[in-house]
């Protein structure tokens, strides 16, 4: 510990002491901003998404929010409007902007002057009184404030820019879970379709079986095909209902909003890819983990010189003295002075604290280049994995579906000629049944890609995985009141 030095004086002229930490209460003047610090996060959800955000405060804000949600319920929901009904009604999202608001705060509080302290004592005895009135301020800490204003200020776009991730994340969490809820339902209806013919099928095979003009293996083969078809049919309904669910959380939905409509079947497919020849170098410049990490970088760049700078200099107060002396047998003074603190760094001379900030700082550096090599990959990763899933299932569209239907053609122009049987027919739309959901799942599956490779360059990482928790996706149940 530190020994502390003392240093007292009087004089006539202090009183400029007690108008200097005037001029401090003056200066004090930050203020809240009105949207709680929501500017930056609209104006990249505006930009990036294309979308509104909305911090919600008031009984008022709630019901307009209620009112837009409901109108974008009205209509069957497309990808675009599920984005936007989560970034209005996710409440994790909200609490989100409620942090945001809280770090604000914190600014503002950095960025304020300290207070002085105000003292009075009294002492009497023996007919004589002597009061004493000090007014106490952290010099060191007002010559460094406008170093750690300018950190707050940093630390504060940090926020900003997290909570705009927060945003970003959510609404590629709401795309990828809207194609599987959609994939879902697409799936279900084939195979009610196919669970319809199989189960005549069966019949048939056993009506011929009485005949004797089927076997007990062909017998079998139809029933054991109606029986896993059904099967298959149950699991796809229960995943498009778990998908639906998770997609509702993700909007912020429970009640009577629920009833939600979704469309039969997954966007076409655009006419053609997107090319990126310059990937890495838009997720290098757009990429909001990034820019979090490169002001981090700045900021403790700035808290590292501040460091250095104070290294041998840990408290320095200065108070202002007004001391009154009464005695019956003296006429009554006063005495002014001022009285000096600061630590002498006999043992500590901050060496430590250097030390600390310099392998803070380097840390950090270390960390932000690693992420630049892996933001990088990512992209391209992410790249990849949309052209690879574009041009699956763009195969699936334009080579083996329209082959698929040439066959059933053909097979139901020899089956009406008697060329061949209705199990050869049969065997024939069990193929195509494969390639149908081959395509969904391509499909599916290219719409999840893109959503990963906007996700890939605007922030978060690809391949849908989460470095912090999605907003809604705890454990709010949908179906329950909040």
């Amino acid at each position: 510990m530190q020994p502390e030095l003392h240093f007292k004086s009087r004089s006539a002229k202090v009183p400029h002491v007690a108008a200097l930490f005037a001029m401090l209460l003056l200066s004090g003047c930050a203020s809240f901003s009105p949207d709680g610090g929501l500017g930056m996060v609209a104006d990249l959800s505006s930009q990036t998404l294309k979308k509104d955000v909305a911090f919600v405060r008031t009984p008022e804000e709630s019901e307009q929010i209620d009112a837009r949600v409901h109108r974008l319920l009205r209509r069957r929901l497309d990808v675009e409007a599920a984005v936007q009904i989560a970034l209005l009604n996710n409440k994790g999202l909200q609490a989100a902007y409620n942090e945001l608001a809280l770090a604000e705060a914190d600014s503002i509080q950095e960025s304020l002057p300290p207070n002085p302290t105000f003292s009075i004592s009294s002492i009497a005895g023996d007919g004589a009184t002597e009061t004493e009135r000090q007014i106490v301020g952290d010099i060191l800490a007002l010559a460094t404030l406008p170093f750690r204003t300018e950190i707050a200020r940093e630390r504060f776009k940090q926020a900003q820019l997290r909570a705009a991730l927060v945003t970003l994340r959510l609404a590629a969490d709401v795309r990828r879970a809207y194609y599987q809820a959609v994939a879902a339902r697409e799936l279900a209806a084939l195979l009610t379709d196919a669970q319809s013919t199989a189960e005549a099928t069966a019949r048939l095979a056993t009506k011929l079986g009485e005949t004797g003009s089927v076997n007990k293996l062909d017998q079998a083969r139809e029933q054991v095909f109606y029986a896993e078809t059904t099967a298959d049919l149950a699991a796809t309904r229960q995943e498009a209902s778990s998908a639906r669910e998770r997609l509702a959380r993700l909007m912020g939905l429970w009640g009577s909003d629920l009833d939600f409509k979704l469309p039969d079947r997954l966007p076409a497919l655009p006419r053609r890819p997107a090319t990126l020849p310059f990937i890495e170098a838009d997720a290098v410049g757009h990429r909001i983990d990034l820019q979090i990490a490169r002001i981090e970088l700045d900021a403790l760049a700035k808290s590292l010189h501040l460091t250095e700078a104070s290294r041998f200099v840990t408290m320095l107060q200065i108070a202002g003295i007004d001391r009154k002396t009464k005695d019956p047998d003296t006429p009554p003074f006063r005495e002014r002075g001022f009285d000096i603190q600061f630590q002498i760094p006999l043992f500590d001379g901050g060496e430590v604290r250097v030390r600390q900030a310099t392998e803070t700082y380097n840390a950090a550096f270390n960390r932000l280049t690693e992420k630049a090599v892996n933001v990088r990959s990512e992209a391209r990763d992410a790249y990849r994995s949309y052209r690879s899933a574009y041009d699956i299932a763009e195969h699936y569209q334009r080579e083996v579906l329209p082959l698929r239907k040439i066959i059933s053609d053909e097979m139901q122009l020899r089956f009406s000629t008697m060329q061949v049987d209705i199990f050869a027919l049969v065997t024939e739309g069990r193929q195509r049944l494969a390639s149908l959901r081959a395509a969904v799942d391509a499909k599916r599956n290219f719409w999840k890609a893109q959503s990963d490779l906007q996700t890939a360059v605007n922030g978060g990482g690809g391949g849908g995985a989460q470095d912090t928790p999605t907003p809604g996706s705890g454990a709010q149940a949908s179906g329950a009141g909040p």
